[in-house]
């Protein structure tokens, strides 16, 4: 019986796409023999995931969950709908983002930690495997407050807690938790609408800031202005992008006239109790991701390769 190494069941994870714990499973059941390894992952149909990892996986469910005063928020990737209204998808995801909340939304932690005896990366091939389409663990994030409150907020949801906007706010303050909570589903709802990208002026990265600024300073020069004109346009042009992309900075969807620093103040006014905005993530389900263009041939002259 050859021995069964660390590299020999990379090896055959490499060629079969099977997860680590299913490959020292076919290598202890095949005497350490590699080719009768992979026959016996593809009669188990694990053998399949690897092919379907070059599938682009845009569809799925974003996922928030609190717990006390913590919270995580994943988004888990399907290639379609029809997928993500799987029951065994929605609960790997919420088996998922318990997972998270422990790793404090560290993704590679989370893809290592252990699921029901295997790791979650695992468990994930195994699922990819099972279900016949490919699936992508995306993104986590997590937040925290020492007081105060984590609110979630899921705008379109599936299942509880699932959907296609997720929002975590974290409000950092002494204040009664359940003023806190009414309060943090307003701010959660803004962000979830307007998309903000930013916590605070000061979070703005210069890069960021350069690169917008360079962008007014050539539109203001067409104008013919002179110099110190074309200064206070540009000056102008970035208060107003930070009204679009900072949260404090935003109008309130629910109250236009005030911005959402202005809500916190009164909120800290009428509670008797500073009230900060610690932290907010928003995840929308697939945003960034390319999303690959085939024809029905192609994809299937594709899978015949």
């Amino acid at each position: 019986m050859a021995e069964i190494t660390a590299s020999l069941v990379k090896e055959l994870r490499e060629k079969t796409g099977a997860g680590m714990m299913e490959c020292k499973k076919a290598l202890t059941e095949t005497a350490g023999d590699l080719e009768q390894a992979i026959d016996f992952l593809r009669k188990k149909g694990l053998s399949v995931a690897e092919k379907k990892a070059g599938r682009v996986a845009s569809q799925g469910l974003v996922g928030v969950v609190v717990d006390g005063q913590k919270g995580a928020i994943v988004e888990l990737n399907s290639e379609t709908d029809f997928v993500a209204r799987n029951a065994e998808f929605q609960s790997f995801l919420s088996d998922v983002l318990t997972v998270a909340v422990a790793q404090k939304g560290d993704m590679e932690a989370i893809k290592s930690a252990d699921m029901n005896g295997k790791t979650v990366a695992d468990t994930l091939t195994a699922l990819i495997a099972k279900i016949g389409e490919n699936m992508t663990l995306r993104r986590a994030g997590f937040a925290s407050v020492e007081n105060g409150v984590v609110v979630p907020y899921m705008h379109t949801a599936i299942v509880p807690n699932q959907g296609k906007i997720g929002v975590l706010v974290a409000l950092e303050s002494t204040a009664d938790t359940a003023k806190l909570n009414e309060i943090g589903k307003k701010i959660a709802m803004h962000v979830a609408a307007a998309a903000p990208r930013f916590l605070s002026i000061a979070d703005v990265d210069a890069e960021t800031l350069a690169h917008e600024k360079g962008i007014y300073e050539e539109q203001a020069k067409t104008s013919g202005k002179p110099a110190n004109i074309i200064e206070k346009m540009v000056e102008g042009r970035i208060r107003k992008f930070y009204e679009e992309v900072v949260v404090l900075e935003q109008a309130f969807i629910m109250d236009p006239d005030k911005k959402v620093k202005d809500i916190i103040a009164d909120a800290a006014k009428e509670l008797g109790t500073p009230v900060e905005l610690k932290s907010f993530i928003r995840f929308g389900l697939g945003e960034g991701i390319e999303k690959k263009e085939e024809d029905f041939a192609a994809e299937v002259n594709s899978c015949l390769k």
